[in-house]
């Protein structure tokens, strides 16, 4: 995993926001795919931090987050 403040452009990104986050709620996680990385951000914040992680380390994370 890494942790990227936002630096430039990320037109090229497809946002998709969790599920589970409601218009107005507090938890609004959105995700974003390529082939080689799954970035995760907060909606609220689309300028700010970010994580990144490989998809093998993001399949394993909603593995282990499903079974919670």
């Amino acid at each position: 995993m890494t942790l990227n403040p936002f630096a430039g452009d990320d037109s090229e990104l497809k946002w998709t926001k969790s599920s589970h986050s409601t218009n107005d709620g507090p938890d609004c996680v959105e995700i974003a795919a390529t082939p080689s990385t799954v970035h995760v951000r907060d909606s609220k914040r689309i300028r700010g931090a970010r994580l990144a992680f490989t998809p093998e380390a993001w399949a394993g994370f909603t593995a282990y987050a499903a079974g919670r």
